[in-house]
């Protein structure tokens, strides 16, 4: 299982990458209400930063302390901490303790999350820039099988805007999106920084 998510991780980083590359407008308004899209890019590149020392076992402050502010030069920022992340993944061990700030998890619960997270800023990104919106669809399959698994304790949690209702025959990408607040139909959806 852990081998399926460090392929799905690459698949995600050239998801969101290839979105990152072709931003023309760095200032266009996001789903993400509060931000624009140099806002979100900027949040993806952060938490991938986050990524190494976490896997290295490093407490929250102890991480933090290696977390320092991004250039201007955002898709060359994407490039270089997504290839960092990337091979932080790639030798940690599954099962080995990260700390975060909910709790301590394991590396593969938090590789699962970080996927997650990608999937969806990939759909936000490509719909504030004017991209294609198309999700590979082995991600949104396994994206949609942790967060429906998760369904009330997302509701709960805050991280995303309340779902939309849709046909229970839509395209599953368009489900996803929906779990998380995102409605393919507008296009803006008003919800929780982040989510």
């Amino acid at each position: 299982m852990a081998l399926e998510w460090l392929a799905l991780q690459r698949r995600a980083m050239h998801e969101f990458g290839s979105r990152v590359d072709a931003v023309t407008d760095w200032a266009a308004p996001t789903p993400d209400t509060e931000w624009d899209v140099a806002d979100l890019v900027r949040h993806v590149i952060v938490e991938q930063q986050w990524i190494p020392p976490l896997l290295g076992g490093l407490t929250l402050s102890e991480a933090g302390a290696r977390v320092h502010p991004l250039g201007p030069d955002l898709a060359a920022e994407w490039h270089r901490f997504a290839g960092l992340a990337g091979a932080a993944w790639e030798v940690a061990p599954p099962a080995a303790p990260v700390h975060l700030s909910y709790g301590t998890v394991t590396v593969e619960h938090y590789l699962r999350e970080q996927v997650s997270d990608i999937v969806i800023h990939s759909w936000d990104l490509a719909r504030a820039a004017g991209l294609d919106e198309t999700l590979d669809p082995a991600l949104v399959e396994a994206v949609w099988e942790l967060l429906d698994a998760q369904r009330e304790m997302l509701s709960a949690s805050g991280l995303f805007a309340a779902p939309i209702e849709v046909s229970e025959d839509a395209p599953l990408q368009t489900r996803l999106l929906a779990l998380t607040g995102r409605d393919v139909d507008s296009e803006r959806r008003a919800g929780p920084t982040g989510g």
